[in-house]
């Protein structure tokens, strides 16, 4: 076997960045989204004590 038959560490490395990319964009739209949600429901009074 030759050094051109075995593939390298630089698919699996992009292919962790890649993952890491995807994971982090997903944590950032879920956040994102939930502070977008609370300020909504600040605005329309939710979370303000009955009077």
């Amino acid at each position: 076997m030759t050094d051109g038959d075995e593939p390298g560490p630089t698919p699996r490395r992009a292919s962790a960045w890649m993952i890491l990319a995807v994971v982090a964009a997903a944590l950032l739209v879920c956040c994102c989204s939930a502070a977008v949600g609370l300020l909504i429901s600040w605005s329309a009074g939710l979370f303000h004590t009955p009077t």
